[in-house]
């Protein structure tokens, strides 16, 4: 899920529940929005425990001095609509399904 203010939204042609792509420089993830108030405009919010959704994708290699996190707070994207998830997205889906198979005797 990704959290955007309702003018940002409107502006992007944007609406709730829809897929989204949020892209930076480093990367892509698409992402289902969810139009609130809660966040600023200007400013988008994702989780980023959930590994599957990849937002470490879109954050440099660069990391905070004090608690070594990544830039999650700084990092600047784009947020457009999407039909799709993202490569990374598809990838990481299907890396998992294999790590979940018990390999055939041979």
């Amino acid at each position: 899920m990704l959290e955007i203010h309702p003018s940002d939204a409107e502006l992007r042609g944007i609406h709730d529940g829809k897929l989204v792509s949020l892209a930076s420089r480093k990367g892509d993830i698409t992402l289902r929005a969810k139009i609130t108030e809660r966040v600023k405009p200007g400013v988008v919010y994702t989780t980023f425990h959930n590994p599957e959704t990849g937002a470490n994708v879109v954050t440099t290699e660069y990391s905070d001095w004090a608690t070594n996190c990544p830039e999650y707070k700084v990092t600047a994207v784009q947020v457009t609509p999407a039909t799709h998830r993202s490569n990374w997205q598809d990838g990481f889906a299907e890396r998992a399904e294999q790590q979940g198979k018990i390999a055939e005797p041979s």
